[in-house]
């Protein structure tokens, strides 16, 4: 299977692009949506993390995700022992739901992707990209959450400059959204190229 990694900033429109794909055939393999599942509740990832941090959960049993968060976001040690909980879970996750893709090519989308392993289960990169300004106006809107917040969880992912630095592709989104989905287009047609040749 022919894997191409999606990732960029948060704000950056990772999910307008992956969306975009998806409407073109292409299955998204997700890795926010497989950090939710692995923590939830009766997963042993859950009850590590209750164990570790203490009850960051709901009234329902599931996990209180913006408590967490601001629990990791302001300590560089919370972080790394939440990583250290949930990574290997989310990892085995995203290897399952890959190699049960029936796309020619698959999108592993993770704002992760280039600080640990999941790099090493794609072909190639593709980079969406904004400027910081930009990450900030959207998530701020996006997520009512403080600027400061934002800003944190920027620092917590790799700077900019290493992210365009690893890439194959980049696509930039701070025009409209007519120009996202022209690029993808065209890099979609590269893919299936690729794809074929991998396959063959």
């Amino acid at each position: 299977m022919f894997v191409v990694g999606l990732t960029g900033g948060i704000g950056s429109g990772k999910t307008a692009a992956t969306d975009h794909l998806a409407r073109r055939g292409v299955t998204i393999v997700d890795a926010d949506l497989a950090s939710r599942a692995v923590v939830a509740p009766g997963e042993p990832a859950l009850d590590a993390i209750v164990d570790r941090f203490g009850a960051v959960l709901q009234d329902d049993g599931s996990l209180d995700r913006r408590a967490l968060r601001d629990i990791v976001f302001s300590d560089e040690q919370a972080r790394r022992d939440l990583e250290a909980i949930t990574h290997p879970a989310i990892g085995r996750e995203l290897y399952r739901q890959i190699h049960t893709s029936d796309s020619p090519y698959t999108v592993l989308v993770s704002p992760l992707l280039l600080e640990g392993s999941q790099k090493e289960m794609v072909h190639r990169i593709l980079v969406i990209d904004v400027p910081p300004e930009l990450q900030v106006a959207r998530t701020v809107a996006r997520d009512t959450v403080p600027e400061a917040q934002v800003q944190a969880i920027m620092r917590a992912q790799m700077d900019r400059e290493r992210r365009l630095a690893a890439a194959h592709d980049v696509v930039e989104n701070h025009g409209p959204l007519r120009h996202l989905h022209e690029r993808l287009d065209a890099l979609h047609e590269t893919y299936l190229e690729l794809a074929q040749r991998h396959g063959g």
